[in-house]
């Protein structure tokens, strides 16, 4: 065979395993957003556009994200907040729009004690995605009649699905101890 000829079939063969194996590393990483993020990753995917777009969003998030100092929850802690999520509670019966008040602010508090900043609202939705993203709709879907609840506009149904809602998020938050802070490579 003319040497033309081998260094084209090689140059090929290059070419072709190159384009296999960066079809395969971006596979890959779709499969790590798709199982880190949940459903947070089709609702960056709508809100982008496009999926090279959501996923570079989603990339950005977790580079954030790992330069986050968020703490774990200490046992003792743990065990307080927990109080306090059972007066909560108890308060929904005689006063659920105030209940939902305050699942909200005491959901707050613990992201705030766990060291998620608070730079918006947001901002607070894409800082949780990374970690929590499976129970981001929990929190969205409270958060929306939580604003109802404000306006007096919103039904018990309605305000005890936002209890179940927070307390997803709440419980979520809880359990989440793995300290943060140190950049992955």
């Amino acid at each position: 065979m003319p040497t033309g000829i081998v260094l084209i079939v090689a140059v090929a063969v290059v070419v072709v395993v190159g384009l296999v194996a960066a079809i395969a590393v971006k596979r890959r990483r779709r499969a790590r957003l798709r199982d880190c993020f949940g459903p947070e990753y089709e609702r960056a995917v709508e809100a982008t556009g496009s999926r090279r777009a959501a996923e570079q969003e989603l990339d950005a998030r977790e580079r954030r994200f790992a330069d986050l100092e968020i703490k774990p929850v200490p046992g003792e802690v743990r065990e307080q907040y927990a109080r306090r999520w059972m007066r909560i509670q108890e308060e929904f019966v005689d006063r659920p729009e105030a209940a939902v008040r305050d699942a909200d602010e005491l959901v707050t508090t613990l992201m705030r004690d766990r060291g998620y900043p608070d730079e918006g609202h947001e901002q607070r939705l894409r800082d949780l995605s990374v970690r929590h993203g499976r129970v981001l709709e929990d929190y969205r879907a409270a958060l929306q009649v939580r604003a109802l609840s404000t306006g007096k506009s919103a039904t018990t149904e309605q305000l005890r699905g936002a209890m179940t809602h927070y307390r997803t998020l709440f419980d979520d938050l809880l359990a989440d101890g793995e300290p943060t802070g140190t950049r992955r490579t």
